[in-house]
């Protein structure tokens, strides 16, 4: 098993120094699933939640998000995101599924960024239709796929 990036010999928390890394391309793919009641996701559909286009805002929510990665998680570089999109389906009449895509030419990946998407992005759909349905269920949320550095590709299996 290789060894914890973020702690130095004595057990230390520390940032990971990139400096001497490759610039490379990076991109990186994350998933959330968001359960409701069916009457919740038609409200949805039907633009019908009073603080608005449910799936709009959670978009803009996610993205913004993203930027925001290193001041909500420590020890997170700071990076100049190339692109963030963000795509919100029903998957059936009661649960969503949010994906999150990140890309930057860069040194070091963001997997951070587009799981932190993903979950900002549930986050939101929860907080405007808590008034309706306090039920509501975040989870799963995981990376799907992320490519670029020396660790290479990694795709998800299940």
């Amino acid at each position: 098993m290789p060894e914890l990036s973020h702690f130095d010999e004595s057990g230390g928390s520390r940032m990971v120094d990139v400096g001497d890394k490759d610039v490379t391309h990076r991109e990186a793919r994350a998933e959330g699933f968001v359960e409701m009641l069916p009457e919740t996701l038609q409200l949805i559909q039907d633009r019908q939640i009073a603080k608005g286009d449910v799936f709009e805002v959670a978009r803009l929510a996610g993205i913004m998000a993203s930027k925001r990665t290193p001041d909500l998680i420590p020890l997170c570089h700071p990076i100049g995101l190339d692109g963030v999109t963000i795509e919100i389906q029903p998957v059936d009449d009661s649960r969503i599924r949010i994906e999150a895509a990140a890309r930057i030419d860069g040194k070091t990946g963001v997997e951070m960024e587009a799981l932190t998407a993903v979950c900002v992005a549930a986050l939101t759909v929860y907080d405007m239709c808590k008034s309706v349905d306090r039920g509501i269920t975040i989870g799963p949320v995981r990376l799907i796929e992320k490519s670029g550095g020396k660790s290479g590709r990694y795709v998800r299996t299940d």
